[in-house]
């Protein structure tokens, strides 16, 4: 069983996976059940409400820490009951990551919360977690964490190509024609920005930009496109990652505070074509085949 909740903290994805290794490098991998779950009443704020510039304690995050970890506990224990899961021999937890720090090109650390012992307790079975900072402590960025199956679902002939992930981060991944030759990295924002965007355009009516409805109602402002793109993490070469810490809502803000009045419609537009135009000129010096991938709880919502 695998548990998550990516950069936007829009749900707990969960899924339960059979695995079968066959000759060589063949993998057979069957989805037994999949859902997301919405975090607890006032969860998710307060995940949200980590983000700089907000402050916080060592009790604060302890507190949050255990009401995440019991939150996967609780979703874990409803997925195994459901059926058809009875043979889960192990549970892969990730946990929420609420701090990315990177440096000159180089992370030097990624914290996730999400207790794992508070699953382990409430399953009774062995708890796989702290992925993203065993990544780190080798040398990697710990994100995206995707990258070995899509080095074995993307290998071929006719390459290269490449996986594309629009989270909260949009991340890509990139896989040569023997699938030998794999680089990960994120290209920089997607639905972090969006989702503040939209909830302004709506007064908090909306969370997200539904079917991309609010983007579609407005025109991209070429003037804000040309000063977001100046942000120095598009000019980031692989290995690269970062997150809400860097693209936070300050970061457009203090852009719009420049520019003649931007209206909500159009911020959106713009935030939406930032991505596009991002992840295309990350992409293009690899002369990729693009296979998208969903996404759990936001390729169910966006």
């Amino acid at each position: 069983m695998a548990l998550a909740s990516g950069t936007s903290a829009d749900g707990i994805d969960v899924g339960v996976i059979d695995l079968e290794w066959g000759a060589g490098a063949e993998v057979t991998l069957r989805v037994m059940a999949a859902d997301c779950q919405q975090w607890p009443t006032g969860l998710r704020d307060t995940i949200l409400d980590l983000l700089p510039p907000r402050t916080t304690t060592a009790a604060r995050l302890c507190e949050i820490d255990t009401a995440i970890g019991q939150a996967l506990a609780a979703v874990a224990r409803q997925a195994m009951a459901g059926g058809g899961t009875d043979e889960v021999e192990l549970i892969v937890s990730p946990g929420q990551t609420v701090h990315h720090e990177v440096r000159d090109g180089q992370c030097l650390g990624t914290l996730q919360l999400g207790q794992p012992a508070w699953v382990a307790e409430g399953t009774g079975l062995p708890v796989v977690s702290d992925l993203r900072a065993r990544d780190v402590s080798a040398g990697g960025h710990g994100a995206p964490l995707a990258c070995t199956l899509d080095a074995l679902w993307l290998a071929g002939p006719d390459g290269p190509r490449a996986a594309l992930n629009l989270g909260g981060i949009a991340n890509v991944t990139v896989v040569g024609d023997a699938g030998d030759d794999v680089v990960a990295w994120d290209t920089g924002p997607a639905n972090c920005l969006l989702d503040v965007a939209a909830a302004r355009a709506t007064s908090g009516a909306q969370r997200y930009d539904r079917d991309g409805r609010l983007a579609a109602a407005g025109q991209v402002r070429p003037d804000l496109l040309h000063r977001l793109l100046g942000h120095p993490y598009f000019r980031e070469t692989p290995p690269a990652s970062t997150g809400r810490e860097t693209f936070s809502a300050a970061y457009p803000d203090g852009e719009l505070d420049a520019l003649p009045v931007v209206e909500p419609a159009d911020l959106v537009a713009t935030l939406t074509e930032l991505t596009a135009v991002t992840v295309a000129d990350a992409l293009r010096p690899h002369s990729v085949r693009l296979q998208p991938r969903l996404n759990g709880c936001d390729s169910g919502q966006r």
